[in-house]
């Protein structure tokens, strides 16, 4: 089947009452059939569910539907975003081992870079994701996983998936993508080379902002790993969250579509908008990687960012003056989100850190929602015509 096709006609398997939906699975534990069933199913000699933290049909179902749309060969659901970026480095890293990050990723993980890793006696580099010749030299013997985010969240930097690929095989690393802006309607890392892709369910894959949760999907043998890591420390979905994400999955071609059109309209807008210093979006042929971006992304993606010129505090009046626009930390909404990084989402970093990474204190992220796009137009033209100082 297609993904799109994937998407809707997966599922567990059927009750006795041949539901056409798949139930929720709201149970911690599985009766056995005898003592040997039991015995069995825990030697891995039978397949079948024995506790819901290791696993659970309606979790199981949102799995299979994640690894047909990314061509994974297996994959672990968890409880959030951030579980998903941290079980890979839990499972993968071990004392004395290097992680080489991305120096443009989300800041929680930053933050799992530089202060908790570090406990376990794990060192991260980080790569400027605008200088890529300085890449190779930052391996070293014992780099066990390169960790990127493209388009990186909130700058919208671009890394070619192709090219670390190729330059982490050469070498024998391990390449995890965070794939939350793109989702896979979008690009499919896995098919250029990657071993892990991680997702936020909570952002697009939901898309309604019901729910947290996250998956890691990839190669079989690197999920066993971090499969065992999360068996035995617990990040596990909650089986009502993977019954809702499951559902919201059936139409996530359709919305990105959507989602994609409008940020592509809403970046133009901005583009000549006076009070405006700069935009960014991938397919936005002012974006410094556009032609990679065209290679690489099938759409634009659903999130633009720009920068006002009157700095920080235009920025300011410029958020309090939305109307509809939702304030927010969240993405990938229905509703179209508006977020200032440097004092919410990226706030624990340093400003030399957010300087290095593009966030400049006007600096501005527009999750772009599913309203009719004149109505998000006019609510961000009122918002910078009013903030003019």
């Amino acid at each position: 089947m297609h993904p799109e096709t994937a998407a809707i006609r997966t599922r567990a398997e059927q009750s006795p009452h041949r539901e056409h939906a798949t139930s929720i699975y709201m149970t911690s534990s599985y009766t056995f059939d005898s003592a040997e069933h039991a015995r069995a199913l825990f030697a891995k000699e039978m397949e079948g569910p024995v506790y819901s933290r290791y696993s659970n049909p309606g979790v199981d179902e949102f799995v299979a539907k994640v690894c047909q749309m990314e061509n994974a060969e297996d994959g672990v659901a968890v409880a959030t975003g951030m579980s998903a970026v941290f079980t890979p480095f839990g499972a993968l890293l071990n004392t004395g081992d290097h992680l080489l990050c991305s120096q443009s990723v989300f800041g929680s993980t930053t933050q799992i870079a530089n202060k908790i890793l570090p406990r376990w006696g794990i060192e991260t580099s980080f790569a400027p994701i605008e200088d890529p010749e300085a890449w190779p030299d930052l391996f070293r013997p014992n780099t066990k996983l390169v960790c990127i985010e493209t388009p990186s969240n909130p700058a919208l930097d671009l890394i070619d998936l192709e090219w670390i690929s190729k330059l982490c095989k050469e070498r024998g690393v391990l390449l995890f993508v965070d794939n939350v802006f793109a989702t896979p309607v979008v690009q499919r890392p896995l098919d250029y080379g990657a071993d892990l892709v991680m997702h936020s369910t909570t952002k697009f894959m939901d898309g309604q902002g019901r729910s947290l949760g996250g998956i890691v999907v990839g190669k079989k043998e690197v999920i066993e790993e971090v499969r065992f890591f999360a068996r035995h420390t617990g990040p596990a979905l909650s089986p009502f969250n993977a019954w809702l994400v499951s559902k919201s999955l059936e139409t996530l071609y359709v919305r990105m579509e959507r989602h994609c059109q409008s940020a592509l309209k809403v970046a133009q807008f901005l583009e000549g908008h006076s009070e405006v210093a700069f935009v960014k979006y991938p397919h936005l042929p002012s974006h410094p990687q556009y032609e990679l971006a065209k290679r690489q992304m099938a759409m634009g993606g659903g999130i633009v960012t720009f920068d006002v010129k009157g700095g920080l505090e235009q920025g300011r009046r410029f958020l309090d003056a939305l109307q509809m626009c939702s304030l927010s930390a969240n993405l990938g909404d229905t509703r179209t989100i508006c977020t200032h990084p440097a004092s919410t989402t990226h706030s624990s970093l340093t400003d030399e850190e957010r300087a290095a990474v593009g966030i400049l204190p006007g600096f501005v992220r527009i999750a772009v929602g599913l309203e009719y796009i004149d109505d998000i137009i006019a609510d961000l033209d009122q918002a910078l015509q009013a903030s003019k100082g």
